[in-house]
């Protein structure tokens, strides 16, 4: 059978019986917008199985695409099947029965006249094996396996044929486990993100209803054609390709994602998540927030008590963010720059700004290590000026806790750092004007934004500052942060000489831990960080503890101190203090203290098992050695054997210390996932778009979504509830 191609929809189809465009667009929006129990079949059970996979519409099943395809449009004949592969073949079942070999099962045998197969079911209806009679044609696919029968395939898909395979019949319903097989034999099949209960066949066929049902009018197509990619197809044709690639269909270009079809979609993705992060930066900016004068002079004062200057880039970062401040309207400013760059001091004068101006600002730290290091640092500097900076986390004493609780929510004490108890119900602030945010990958959007609702008041809402050390590429930060101004610190303060990077097998440690008793003996300190393991946190408590102990064996006449994330918050406190004053040699730590910690006078570090680490984690480790001016090294030991991945993050972390290219590098290993973090609300979920393969479709994204924004209101609102939907807050706060 020729295969007929996908059809283009029929653009003038809702202009009948003088219908006008606008209306058909509406009619067919709505129709999209159905819930999925509109289709046969559908009741209230699979509607919630089908809602794990983010499908309540029948526009929904539309944008769920498949993850690959496969061939199965040429059969294998029986007699050529190979144990381990994955065949369509074709043939007449011979022999039918159900046995009881341990487990109630039904056997199958069919036969092509080239050889034999058994089909092998264990789940099966009294139906399904009425209908898989002797003499029946059948046309499988599935895995081919070696058994004691010779060679079969367990649950295949399938479904019923006429003889010889000439033309096709209907099937009976399937089971969640022996589904048919309802791609056309003319068309690649389709493999679709799964869930319990929701078999390929029965996900194929939803898929199928759902494209009839918007056959007649189509999707509309939101935007013109010459904002589109070279050759992108119309929507609902671009849908349709990608649901039922032809047999030409190129698989390799398909998996790369680079078809005109995935990259039509891809572009309208990003362009949906392009606008609503402008377009909440645009609500944000048109509220009213403190503008902060600084009238007591204390940002001033605190700059000229710094035993050292601002270089360049803080300098230059400094004077963005104190013209945002000083407006009437909220700043919304990412810091970016690399570990050690110097971000903690423009933190700390923007709160001497705020607190100058008889207002409030608080810090938020994803980590109770690093809550603690910002609130030393802030409380140093802070405190010969006359301001208590205020220390709020979950670990505290009820008493403490309260009392700092009180001195907020009567404006007694001004600056406040803490982790996410800051945002926590019972917590209020008097006059909170700056909302700090450190390691902002680490937080949500909405976690960011129920701390900026507590400082909105009499209509006001507080700026907010939020760094990172993780550097991102230009496009990436324009894509991921269009809600937010950037600035980036480019430049180290002097006196800091590069850490040099050593990676060794784990065969190598005795030579490691001598490394560190020399490091030692010449006054120097030493990190040992355990390895990153995907256990709980005792278990990795547990082998933090193990090494501390092993270390200290092998180390007799070095004081040895250890943290990790289960410790009370003052054992951990009097453990860093320890290692800052020299009184600890060598410090063993989990990835606590992957930020914030900062000891000049630490010249090594040990990482173990550094392969299973990714290369921005690496890189902020490394960040913790080097902070002064002795030559300091970073061991990254290894256990073989390496993957292709990890090797490759090895050789990249030895060969550069600059974090930018190593995020870039990163960024093309892993995705951008790993840099943004997966909670960064909607880009770590994009369902078509990939930020690292589409990145030549951002110019055009975001020339597409100025227009948009100045001339098409409703294109907007419609892109967002395709791609966006209602679950997150793109508006207005509160």
């Amino acid at each position: 059978m020729k295969h007929r191609g996908p059809r283009t929809p029929d653009r003038a189809s809702g202009a009948a019986g003088g219908t006008t465009s606008a209306q058909a667009r509406n009619a067919t929006a709505d129709r999209a917008a159905l819930p999925v129990t509109a289709l046969r079949g559908v009741g209230a059970a699979l509607a919630g199985r089908l809602a794990r996979l983010n499908v309540a519409s029948i526009g929904d099943l539309l944008f769920l695409l498949p993850l690959r395809y496969e061939d199965r449009t040429h059969t294998t004949a029986l007699g050529a099947l190979l144990p381990g592969t994955r065949a369509a073949v074709e043939g007449e079942i011979s022999l039918s029965e159900v046995a009881f070999r341990g487990r109630r099962q039904l056997l199958c045998r069919i036969s092509d006249g080239s050889g034999f197969l058994t089909l092998r079911f264990f789940h099966f209806s009294a139906s399904q094996q009425q209908s898989l009679g002797r003499g029946t044609w059948l046309r499988c696919y599935g895995e081919v396996r070696r058994s004691r029968l010779g060679l079969e395939m367990v649950h295949p898909e399938y479904r019923r044929i006429a003889a010889g395979g000439s033309a096709t019949t209907a099937h009976g319903p399937a089971t969640d486990t022996a589904s048919p097989a309802a791609d056309a034999p003319e068309a690649l099949t389709p493999i679709y993100p799964l869930t319990e209960g929701v078999p390929q066949g029965r996900l194929r066929a939803l898929v199928q209803q759902a494209l009839q049902e918007l056959a007649r009018s189509g999707l509309p197509d939101l935007l013109p054609a010459a904002a589109l990619p070279a050759q992108a197809p119309p929507l609902m044709q671009a849908l349709r390709y990608l649901h039922q690639p032809p047999r030409e269909a190129d698989l390799t270009e398909l998996a790369a994602g680079r078809h005109p079809a995935q990259r039509r979609l891809a572009f309208e993705e990003l362009l949906a998540h392009q606008i609503t992060l402008r377009l909440r930066k645009r609500a944000l900016k048109s509220d009213p927030a403190w503008a902060l004068t600084d009238g007591a002079r204390m940002q001033t004062r605190f700059l000229a008590s710094l035993p050292f200057s601002l270089t360049r880039a803080q300098a230059r970062a400094l004077g963005e963010v104190d013209r945002d401040l000083a407006a009437a309207v909220p700043m919304v400013r990412l810091i970016q720059g690399d570990v050690g760059c110097g971000k903690t001091v423009i933190a700390a004068a923007a709160a001497a700004r705020a607190a100058g101006s008889g207002l409030q600002a608080v810090l938020m730290a994803p980590t109770e290590l690093l809550a603690e290091q910002h609130w030393r640092n802030f409380r140093d500097w802070l405190q010969p000026l006359g301001e208590t900076v205020a220390l709020l986390s979950g670990s505290l004493p009820a008493r403490t806790r309260r009392s700092a609780m009180e001195a907020l929510a009567a404006g007694e004490v001004r600056v406040a750092v803490g982790t996410h108890a800051l945002f926590q119900e019972g917590i209020e602030f008097q006059r909170l004007a700056l909302v700090i945010v450190d390691e902002q990958h680490r937080f949500g959007v909405q976690q960011r934004l129920q701390l900026t609702r507590k400082g909105q008041q009499a209509g006001r809402l507080p700026h907010q500052l939020i760094m990172t050390a993780t550097p991102i590429p230009r496009t990436l930060a324009m894509t991921a942060y269009a809600d937010l101004d950037v600035s980036v610190i480019d430049e180290l303060p002097p006196g800091r000489t590069p850490v040099q990077t050593v990676v060794a097998p784990e065969s190598r440690r005795a030579e490691v831990v001598q490394r560190i008793v020399q490091a030692c003996r010449d006054g120097r300190q030493a990190y040992w960080v355990c390895p990153l393991i995907d256990e709980s946190d005792e278990v990795l408590a547990a082998a933090a503890q193990d090494t501390a102990s092993a270390l200290a064996a092998a180390l007799p006449g070095l004081t040895v101190g250890l943290v990790h994330g289960r410790m009370p918050a003052a054992a951990k406190e009097q453990a860093m203090l320890g290692f800052k004053g020299g009184r600890i040699q060598v410090l063993v730590a989990t990835t606590v203290i992957e930020v914030g910690v900062d000891v000049p006078n630490a010249t090594l570090m040990v990482i173990e098992n550094a392969e299973r680490m990714g290369l921005a984690q690496l890189h902020q480790l490394r960040g913790r050695v080097g902070r002064g001016a002795a030559v300091s090294t970073c061991v990254l030991l290894y256990r073989a054997p390496l993957s292709p991945l990890a090797r490759e993050r090895l050789r990249v972390i030895r060969e550069s210390s600059d974090g930018f290219e190593i995020a870039r590098r990163d960024l093309a290993l892993r995705g951008p996932g790993e840099l943004l973090g997966t909670r960064q609300t909607g880009l770590a979920q994009l369902r078509v778009a990939d930020l690292v393969r589409d990145a030549d479709l951002l110019p055009g994204v975001q020339h597409t979504a100025e227009v948009l924004l100045a001339r098409a209101p409703d294109t907007i609102a419609a892109l967002a509830a395709r791609w966006i939907g209602a679950g997150e807050q793109y508006g207005r706060i509160g």
